[in-house]
């Protein structure tokens, strides 16, 4: 469908739109009019089904990066498709500034899930961490009376808290800040899983303590149970918030719907997206009772969060989580694909270093470079995603059962063993 103007208004006709570059490739377009902002693999994507996705030569490769943890039922699970096909059809965008009964319904289900207090919604993992920073500053500014007094966040060495300025100057890698210094001040750096490192960081002016669950983008770092138990009594003793990023390990990764889960915690608030959506752009952040008053009409605000179709798209992903036991299924899975995986260290000692994770979020550390081993792996028909510290991950769908997980690291092991 095109569009064209007349004097009687705006209306639809039935033409193509006419590119300018008819003949050019999807190559050529990208390199043409696509900032070149991200190291693209060569390929590109056309076609998705369950755990697969077809390239614009038909060739079929097992999907194990899944958006990069986005696409927790795979792609066109009939659930989430009908879901959203409707929602589209029926109201897709309200903003803000009206309510509308999905943001409402999906709000009253993260609620349950994480415990009593409130939701925001927003439209990524970035601007979910934002608002916690924000909800930090706001927490200390209560706490001291005065704003800037107390507004320091303690967050983990090796972390990454997304892309915004809030997110980079929270995130203490190089290749991330590189080129945007001055960042915002007010952030101090442990080692995660180091409690007393931690602690020595604390001081009158910190208002909170910050760190993802799980470590992604650097290199898929586990938090320990005792250290999230740990820094939940912290912060209590101080008198700071416990915030948590569960963007990329959060709505059933772990196999806990929250990583923290097993931990027997609760944080003070909560970052989350990526799978959430199952594919619809959509952020969140989860404050609980004591904190959730904080932001007031026009403290915080976004265009796009929280939209009819986004969260009608995101109350599918929790009624197939639920109704086809997902979470329960990537336990089970786990337990018989884990011991293999480790099991890499010693088959392949000069190239595997380490194995570490929990569910479907798996690390393999490398002694050298890995860019070749992902190279072969594509060649041989897997997809997966590099990660920070010489990693490669596998993030697959949690549809992902004995079948696609035998395929992925049958091909794995062959490109090892080469």
């Amino acid at each position: 469908m095109g569009l064209a103007f007349t004097h009687e208004g705006l209306h639809l006709r039935k033409r193509r739109f006419k590119r300018p570059y008819m003949d050019a490739t999807t190559v050529e377009i990208y390199e043409r009019f696509v900032m070149g902002n991200y190291g693209r693999a060569p390929l590109t994507l056309v076609k998705g089904k369950g755990c697969r996705v077809w390239d614009d030569t038909g060739k079929s490769y097992l999907d194990f990066v899944s958006g990069i943890a986005v696409n927790c039922l795979g792609h066109g699970h009939p659930v989430w498709v009908k879901t959203v096909q409707t929602q589209a059809a029926e109201l897709a965008h309200v903003s803000n500034l009206y309510r509308h009964p999905r943001q409402g319904e999906l709000a009253e289900a993260l609620v349950a899930k994480a415990g009593p207090g409130r939701v925001f919604f927003c439209n990524s993992g970035a601007e979910a961490n934002e608002g916690l920073i924000k909800l930090a500053r706001l927490c200390g500014a209560q706490k001291a009376g005065v704003e800037g007094k107390v507004h320091k966040i303690v967050a983990a060495e090796n972390a990454f808290h997304g892309r915004t300025f809030g997110g980079m100057s929270a995130t203490p890698q190089q290749k991330v800040r590189k080129g945007f210094a001055p960042l915002l001040d007010g952030f101090s750096f442990a080692p995660l899983n180091d409690l007393e490192a931690f602690a020595a960081q604390v001081d009158d002016q910190t208002a909170a303590i910050f760190v993802e669950t799980i470590q992604g983008e650097g290199g898929i770092h586990p938090c320990s149970v005792e250290f999230l138990q740990g820094l939940r009594k912290l912060c209590d003793e101080r008198g700071i918030l416990f915030m948590l990023d569960e963007v990329q390990c959060g709505v059933g990764r772990s196999g806990h719907f929250f990583a923290y889960e097993e931990a027997g915690i609760r944080p003070d608030a909560i970052g989350m997206a990526k799978g959430l959506g199952g594919g619809m752009p959509i952020g969140a952040i989860w404050v609980n009772e004591a904190h959730a008053d904080l932001f007031t009409p026009g403290s915080h605000g976004t265009t796009f969060g929280g939209t009819p179709l986004v969260c009608a798209a995101a109350l599918a992903v929790l009624e197939v989580l639920e109704k086809e036991n997902l979470l329960g299924k990537v336990r089970e899975e786990s337990a018989r694909v884990w011991p293999r995986l480790q099991g890499w260290v010693e088959r392949f000692p000069q190239k595997v270093r380490e194995v570490r994770g929990k569910g479907y979020m798996v690390g393999i550390s490398f002694h050298e470079d890995p860019a070749p081993i992902l190279a072969r792996l594509r060649e041989k028909g897997l997809l997966v995603p590099l990660a920070g510290g010489q990693v490669l991950r596998l993030l697959p769908p949690l549809i992902a059962g004995p079948a696609e997980w035998d395929e992925a690291l049958g091909i794995f092991e062959e490109v090892l063993a080469e």
